[in-house]
């Protein structure tokens, strides 16, 4: 009887690309231990499709090739560090955990990334502390491989992201918050409202409000609150608000919207860089975008009303589409009452996203 792992290994040499790539793929639907060496020597193969089926069976391989593509991680050639650690970001266990941490520090960015997934996949807490470096990454991919990581390993990486809240170099401080948010551990919440109160840096404090925003945690909201009226943190304290979702919140943000005096704006554009419309005007589309997250009925009214202003118009016509059919009788009513068309077209694409059809409700 033939054996087929054999002849796949041996065509593996031959001239011709195709059988080479042909045969890589054919050993990959084999979990044969044989395979695995014969594969890797493809990884140096001179054609870049027969390396990329190379990659692909060693990954449908899995375990038996996981010890050897480790020792990859330390090959002469960049390009094999590249191809084992991009594979054992999928199919790493245990036993590579001390040259992938190695592999975090390497001087190929690819090889960083993929080892920082590998690690995170593995939920290695002994990577944490290094991972946290990788924060500070010049390649955004490796940062943000790194902070997906940190997210899988969970709160045995939250300590050492705490600690980073205090380092001096404000480029660190950033993205720690950051992490944090993304974790979403409550522990963070009281620690980043104190950098929001205290940080010499703005860009540290607003992105710690997003962080708390992201976290969901109504603990924050009291002091969110209290934050309203800085312009500095405003639209982050808001759009914070929105996604805590925390009804407490409503009345402050209604009274944003509530407060907006459209006369204001007449006869004055966008385009002229107006600072009205840098800041007012975006803080009162945030808060509609919030008041839409928030999903309370009785601001339906005042997102209806919005509709008349075409300032906001838009902003309160995609956050009424959050309340669902809830939002269709007071919207329905409106459009039976309203005599300008351009109003109507709005109220008309709202009640359309909800699902209302004129077929089934005559107005």
């Amino acid at each position: 009887m033939a054996d087929y792992v054999a002849e796949q290994i041996a065509a593996l040499r031959d001239e011709d690309w195709g059988v080479r790539e042909d045969a890589a793929l054919a050993l990959g639907q084999f979990p044969d231990p044989r395979g695995v060496r014969p594969l890797i020597d493809a990884l140096r193969d001179e054609d870049h499709a027969v390396r990329t089926a190379a990659t692909a069976a060693l990954k449908l391989i899995g375990e038996p090739a996981v010890v050897d593509l480790g020792s990859c991680l330390r090959d002469p050639e960049l390009s094999v560090q590249e191809a084992a650690a991009s594979i054992l970001s999928v199919i790493a266990d245990d036993r590579v955990v001390e040259p992938l941490m190695s592999a975090l520090l390497s001087e190929d960015w690819v090889v960083r990334m993929h080892a920082a997934q590998a690690l995170g996949r593995l939920a290695y807490s002994p990577a944490v502390d290094t991972l946290v470096l990788l924060l500070q990454d010049k390649v955004p991919a490796v940062r943000d491989e790194a902070m997906i990581a940190l997210k899988e390993i969970g709160e045995l990486a939250v300590t050492p992201l705490l600690i980073a809240l205090e380092d001096k170099d404000w480029r660190v401080r950033l993205k720690a918050t950051e992490a944090l948010g993304v974790m979403g551990s409550t522990t963070a919440v009281e620690p980043l409202i104190n950098i929001v109160k205290s940080d010499p840096d703005t860009a540290v404090r607003q992105d710690s409000i997003r962080a708390l925003g992201n976290i969901g945690d109504s603990g924050a909201t009291d002091y969110l609150l209290s934050i309203l009226d800085e312009p500095r943190h405003q639209i982050q304290a808001i759009e914070a608000l929105g996604k805590i979702g925390d009804r407490q919140s409503v009345p402050a943000l209604l009274k944003l919207v509530t407060n907006l005096d459209p006369s204001r704006y007449e006869d004055r554009v966008p385009v002229c860089e107006d600072e009205r419309y840098e800041q007012d005007l975006a803080v009162v589309e945030s808060a509609i975008r919030a008041l839409g997250r928030l999903k309370d009925d009785t601001v339906i009214p005042v997102l209806i009303k919005a509709l008349q202003s075409t300032l906001v118009r838009k902003d309160a016509a995609e956050a009424l589409t959050a309340f669902g059919k809830t939002a269709i009788p007071p919207l329905v009513e409106r459009f039976r009452k309203e005599p300008d068309e351009n109003i109507r077209y709005y109220l008309k694409e709202t009640l359309t996203q909800l699902g209302w059809s004129p077929n089934r409700v005559r107005i």
